[in-house]
């Protein structure tokens, strides 16, 4: 019980398999919503690194005029809207946004001014500013160091994760 495979359908086959991998790294970046390293993407899909490269290039190339990009920045990769397209994502985003007007404006202070001390903080925003700073710390936005009669506010890893910023664009907040 011999099949006898043709080169024809052995072409077929791999077509077929790379077709999937490319579906399975198209899908991997549009979950993950931030850079993801060659490692990352490798454990998630299963390709072989070096198919694993070219495909990211050939998704570069496919999304290249359309609403979405394919970045890259050093061996990270991120699938992302277009500049063209950033000002409708974020009017779509600000209006159902999972934090409130008040807690994004706590966050854009720590953000700005960080590292920064709470006490600091609840002199700007108030006492609802203990909420969000507990509510950004329990998301791990926040580090939150116990210094004195006060606490000291720090951005964590996952903020730049959580918003797509790189610590490069995140010193920018500050103007620095």
């Amino acid at each position: 019980m011999h099949e006898h495979i043709t080169e024809k359908s052995v072409e077929e086959l791999d077509t077929e398999i790379e077709f999937e991998n490319l579906k399975k790294i198209e899908a991997a970046l549009f979950l993950a919503g931030r850079f993801m390293t060659i490692p990352e993407l490798i454990t998630l899909t299963d390709v072989n690194p070096i198919l694993l490269k070219k495909m990211l290039s050939d998704l570069q190339d496919k999304y290249k005029d359309s609403g979405i990009n394919i970045i890259q920045q050093e061996n990270s990769w991120k699938m992302d809207v277009s500049e063209d397209h950033i000002s409708m994502v974020n009017k779509l985003a600000t209006g159902s946004s999972e934090f409130t007007k008040a807690e994004q404006e706590t966050l854009a202070i720590i953000a700005y001014k960080q590292p920064i001390k709470q006490s600091v903080i609840i002199k700007i925003r108030g006492n609802k500013a203990y909420d969000h700073i507990k509510q950004f710390v329990e998301m791990n936005l926040l580090n939150k160091k116990k210094t004195g009669h006060t606490a000291e506010l720090t951005l964590t890893e996952r903020f730049y994760d959580y918003f797509s910023l790189n610590r490069d664009q995140g010193e920018g907040l500050r103007g620095g």
